[in-house]
């Protein structure tokens, strides 16, 4: 008897997970998008990061902070505005101009009082939100993330960004929304609670509180580029990459020449092998 309560057990907690299994749904994968950063040569356009910022400037930063990026970042070497005339990029002017239009807290040394400042280069992108509960009360209830490594922690990376951004749809007959959600195929989700339809057909993706934040010419670009949507949406989704990942076309360079490296020193090695042992039989 104790072991058929054990089989019974067990079959039905198979059971509940394969239901747990079905009702789950799926999502879209990322679009296929080419990137100028792609394979061990590739690199990022520095016209194209720039576009990103703008994008993220005037769009995302006003609910996305990105609390591990400097300003001084972005003149670094392979940076939106890296420029070799200033090998500080403390010191680079388009930095500081951009700095000047955060402000960001301090103390004022004199009274201890909390105080507003203009940002430096030193700083770090300032959050547009006090504190975690903050960024959920002007959301509807969801903060919104961090973008600084956002790139990275994505399945997919910066397509899994373009493809959330270019993918917002109007949700399928049968299933229902609530007021402050959004229907997306490329977001991951569990569906199956909010459709009314066959549940063998659940639809795929899922439900984002961001509401679509691209629309044309939604920012106006300084290189005369016409701002699409799906140009926005890349635009941005490079320049996320890069702040992921600022130092990824160094890494590749060096991996390169330690690559030369080793198939010189292994060249060595075997001239040195056959040399020592010539006279040698094998």
């Amino acid at each position: 008897m104790l072991r058929k309560g054990i089989v019974l057990a067990a079959a039905l907690g198979l059971a509940l997970a394969g239901a747990s299994a079905q009702a789950a749904t799926t999502h879209k994968e990322p679009k296929d998008v080419h990137w100028s950063f792609e394979g061990p040569f590739g690199k990022f356009d520095q016209a194209q990061l720039q576009r990103g910022y703008k994008v993220y400037r005037e769009v995302c930063a006003t609910c996305h902070s990105m609390n591990l990026v400097s300003f001084r970042n972005l003149a670094q070497p392979g940076g939106p505005f890296y420029d070799p005339k200033y090998k500080n990029p403390n010191e680079s002017p388009y930095v500081k101009a951009l700095a000047k239009d955060y402000q960001v807290d301090d103390i004022d040394s004199e009274t201890g009082d909390p105080v507003k400042r203009p940002a430096t280069a030193a700083d770090h992108f300032p959050s547009p939100y006090a504190n975690t509960a903050a960024a959920a009360a002007g959301n509807g209830g969801a903060a919104p993330p961090d973008l600084s490594v956002m790139a990275k922690a994505r399945e997919g990376g910066p397509a899994y960004i373009y493809s959330i951004l270019t993918g917002y749809e109007a949700p399928p007959a049968g299933l229902k929304a609530g007021p402050t959600q959004h229907y997306n195929p490329y977001m991951s989700g569990d569906l199956g609670s909010y459709w009314s339809g066959d549940k063998h057909k659940t639809p795929e993706g899922g439900f984002i509180a961001m509401p679509p934040p691209l629309t044309a010419d939604k920012v106006t670009y300084d290189d005369g580029t016409k701002a699409t949507v799906e140009q926005e949406a890349k635009d941005v989704a490079a320049f996320l990459m890069w702040a992921a990942e600022p130092k990824m076309v160094e890494r590749k360079q060096v991996g390169f020449a330690v690559m030369i490296y080793l198939i010189a020193f292994a060249g060595l090695l075997y001239a040195s092998y056959r040399r020592v042992w010539r006279n040698q039989s094998h």
